[in-house]
């Protein structure tokens, strides 16, 4: 009976008629159920021979070997692509920005569903990659014939303050491709314009992307819209009050000793990494949590342990906004009022560097200074009313991570999901088996 019942075309049909109709109801645009047509003809008119890859009606109900590989293919390939794209998708650690949060060689699971799954920008791309084809170097694995608009489906949540977020690169939109990885912008001031578009021996091609085929980062978002933060002497402040400290946060230490190394295997126990051990045997630069730099100090032969604070005095041009009128370093900046969709600001030619590229670029409007004169798509103005939201990632490792102090606020469109779980870490300092971190595998991301 329960048999016969599930293999009726008309129960079929319903099955899967209806997860089709709440998908499209989640999606939100209702074009597509025009392919309730096709669900229908499938499973009860057979009309059309969607399976074209098959023979229809085969002897004896049998296809080759080849056809049911191919039908296996297809079906992986399509369900694949729509769990990446909507549910979850896999993503590694690649730089140690966000240590001992997250280590390089963690290889975590990503929740799409969590703020709600962005529609593709770009549509017509290779299947299991992001932005380039494997092994054609820097050869683009998408087209742009079609493009849509930033749409955000109905998630569980929103960005809370301390989530870990997996966004795409603020300023990954110009991409110099002998450094991918590189502020393109952050080249330009180092070394002018000019060198970096004429000499492609050293620079290679400049390209551009779509937001949703700009490179993936992994940071902790300490500030969201409408919050206002504030760093002092590497202390960050959010809306006035401390920000939580978490255990695996990291500061860089000044090590000194009495002139004998210290021993290699010490720092495996308290898990330095080999690629943060700089230093001559008397003095040492390490990365440290608070917990390791207390267990430091109690080595018998070191004898100064000790923070490495930038002074306020001291301004980085690197640091965002990149302007005289804001002489901030990496320990010490703001306070920025993180842009709130809805809001408005007062504009100035003295304020305008922190809003220019939110204005220009990411909210894709005309922007032109002429003196003290600000116009935005043709006309004098005085104010800006921001279309998005905005939020502030910085990575744990806080001398050690390319994140909003350099490049600013991160809007809305390019957040991908909430980081949730780690199912495999791989140590690259050892080799197989004992790379394999065990105690991190399946454990949540805090």
């Amino acid at each position: 009976m329960i048999r016969s019942i599930l293999s009726n075309k008309w129960f079929k049909f319903a099955t899967v008629g209806t997860l089709y109709l709440l998908w499209v109801i989640w999606l939100g645009s209702f074009l597509w159920l025009l392919g309730l047509a096709v669900i229908f003809d499938i499973y009860i008119t057979e009309k059309v021979h969607w399976a074209f890859w098959k023979k229809k009606n085969p002897p004896n109900g049998q296809q080759t070997k080849v056809v049911e590989w191919v039908d296996a293919i297809i079906f992986a390939v399509i369900a694949a692509s729509f769990i990446r794209m909507f549910f979850i998708e896999a993503y590694t650690i690649p730089t140690s920005s966000m240590e001992k949060s997250m280590l390089v060689g963690d290889y975590l699971f990503v929740s799409k569903t969590a703020y709600g799954p962005k529609t593709p920008n770009t549509p017509l791309s290779f299947p299991f990659v992001h932005n380039k084809m494997p092994i054609l170097k820097n050869t683009k694995s998408y087209v742009e014939w079609i493009k849509q608009p930033y749409k955000r489906l109905a998630g569980f949540t929103t960005v809370k303050n301390n989530d870990v977020v997996v966004f795409h690169f603020p300023e990954g939109d110009t991409v110099v491709t002998n450094y991918p990885a590189q502020s393109y912008y952050a080249i330009v001031r180092a070394v002018g314009r000019d060198k970096v578009w004429s000499n492609k021996r050293q620079f290679g091609e400049i390209i551009a992307h779509p937001v949703d085929k700009r490179e993936n980062y992994i940071k902790r978002c300490v500030g969201i819209h409408g919050d206002v933060i504030k760093m002092e002497r590497a202390q960050l402040f959010v809306n006035g009050k401390p920000q939580q400290k978490f255990p695996g946060m990291q500061q860089t230490y000044i090590v000194r000793t009495n002139g004998t190394s210290i021993n290699p295997k010490a720092l495996d126990r308290l898990h330095i990494a080999e690629a943060d051990r700089h230093g001559n045997g008397s003095q040492y630069s390490f990365p440290l949590t608070e917990a390791n730099a207390i267990k430091l100090k109690t080595f018998s032969n070191v004898t100064e342990v000790d923070e490495i604070i930038e002074d306020p005095s001291r301004w980085e041009p690197a640091i965002f906004p990149s302007d005289e009128r804001f002489q901030w370093n990496v320990d010490n900046f703001g306070p920025i009022t993180i842009p709130e969709k809805g809001a408005t600001v007062e504009l100035t030619v003295d304020n305008l560097p922190l809003y220019k590229r939110i204005i220009d670029v990411y909210e894709n409007n005309d922007l032109v200074v002429t003196g003290k004169q600000i116009s935005i798509n043709g006309e004098v103005v005085t104010s800006y009313t921001f279309k998005m939201d905005y939020y502030w990632m910085m990575g744990d490792n806080r001398h050690n991570s390319a994140d909003s102090r350099y490049w600013g606020f991160v809007p809305e469109d390019h957040v991908v999901g909430k980081a949730k779980f780690i199912w495999l870490s791989l140590d690259k300092d050892k080799s197989f088996p004992a790379n394999i971190r065990v105690k991190r595998m399946f454990s949540a991301v805090k």
